[in-house]
């Protein structure tokens, strides 16, 4: 499984890179809002800087709703780096731009997406990925989990190529929980990342080794 991580922050992207493990950067407008970007060229020159950064798939997701506003605004997103992976959203405009971006050699990762039947959908696009929100899932008060297992399942017997990118990320269960349901990509925040490092026998074994190593000092 692949670990992307979820942020447009600068210094957590380096962080994560730095561990050797990081494959890949999601982003979306809230995140960009987050860390003060705003403009047009302002957010073009962020992505600019990740893709310079991290050598992985990138997800620059549209603004736009409509399906030529779509096309145009993917069109400038995928001009930026070869590693940009334009986002669009789970709704009819946004599947019929997929089919285009597929048709043209442009790579997209379907968002917003909360059901089998919507992945389907996605897959028979041509979309590169899909990403079931599993924490909002959550929230509602089903399992996000299940429905990545769901996917994977119908992907495999299907043949579909689209990998399932498990996003919404909660915690550093969800990610193992993920990659138990055959998740190809789960893309979370830098601190469910770092949550997997921590286990509290790790610290008391530790301990117990720098203790002894100060007795044959």
């Amino acid at each position: 499984m692949k670990f992307f991580i979820d942020t447009a922050n600068l210094a957590q992207i380096k962080e994560a890179n730095e561990l050797g493990i990081l494959d890949g950067v999601t982003t979306n407008p809230s995140l960009m809002a987050k860390e003060g970007i705003k403009g047009h060229d302002a957010v073009i020159n962020h992505y600019k800087t990740i893709c310079e950064m991290v050598n992985g798939d990138i997800s620059a997701e549209v603004i736009s709703t409509e399906f030529k506003a779509i096309v145009e605004e993917g069109k400038k997103l995928a001009a930026i780096h070869p590693n940009i992976v334009v986002k669009v959203p789970m709704i009819k405009d946004g599947v019929k731009a997929i089919k285009w971006f597929t048709d043209n050699g442009i790579r997209t990762n379907c968002t917003l997406c909360f059901s089998a039947g919507q992945a389907i959908l996605a897959a028979k696009a041509g979309a590169a990925y899909i990403s079931p929100f599993i924490g909002r899932i959550d929230d509602s008060g089903w399992d996000g989990v299940v429905l990545i297992e769901q996917i994977s399942r119908i992907y495999k017997l299907q043949g579909f190529k689209t990998k399932v990118l498990a996003a919404s990320i909660r915690n550093a269960l969800h990610i193992v929980k993920c990659a138990e349901a055959g998740a190809d990509v789960c893309t979370c925040p830098l601190e469910s990342i770092l949550g997997l490092l921590k286990h509290p026998l790790t610290d008391i074994g530790l301990a117990k080794f720098l203790e002894d190593a100060k007795k044959t000092a």
